[in-house]
């Protein structure tokens, strides 16, 4: 009979190491826009974000992401501040930034540049795979950037203030059931 996992076990180093080059290929990659690369890390790709409770899942979902994000920041880039690893995952803390040059979802583009620190969680099954990008960042702050554009004292900006409150409004859609309807794990019951 084969020995259980433990669930608190660090991997030995050389998984670390293999870890390691996996994620930071894959921020690179990102950057370059190079899609084909960036899938490669995973044998099915599948992110979720959960700042705006979506999840994007297979090659051509993971594909519409890469193609909306970078219309609306086509020089998006990163400057990590942190990597660090668990049992099952690389967790790497960086700011992401750029300038909103096209359309985020509804909301025009501003012009504007921001910068925000975000979290992504790069979570490995028992044979080593890249399984999911779990991604946590704070809307808020992101938004308060960009709409920085826009001078409410003036009237000549309430117009498109008011097209981008349409537009984050349109973005708030119904939350994906895989990321509200969790169950908590064994340990919590």
């Amino acid at each position: 009979m084969e020995e259980p996992v433990d669930p608190l076990a660090i991997p030995a180093p050389e998984v670390l190491r293999a870890r390691h080059k996996l994620v930071l290929d894959h921020f690179r990659d990102e950057v370059r826009q190079d899609w084909d690369d960036v899938l490669e890390t995973f044998p099915h790709p599948h992110y979720e974000i959960v700042p705006t409770m979506t999840v994007h899942d297979g090659d051509s979902a993971v594909r519409g992401y890469y193609d909306e994000t970078r219309r609306a920041f086509p020089d998006q880039d990163h400057e990590i501040i942190a990597l660090r690893h668990s049992a099952d995952a690389v967790i790497v803390e960086f700011w992401l930034l750029g300038t909103h040059r096209g359309p985020l979802g509804k909301i025009p583009p501003t012009g504007q540049r921001f910068r925000v620190r975000m979290t992504a969680y790069f979570l490995f099954d028992a044979d080593e795979r890249l399984v999911c990008e779990r991604i946590y960042f704070d809307t808020l702050t992101m938004l308060r950037q960009l709409l920085s554009a826009y001078d409410i004292r003036k009237p000549t900006s309430w117009p498109k203030l008011v097209r981008a409150v349409r537009g984050l409004l349109a973005m708030s859609g119904t939350p994906d059931p895989r990321l509200s309807e969790t169950t908590p794990p064994a340990f919590c019951r």
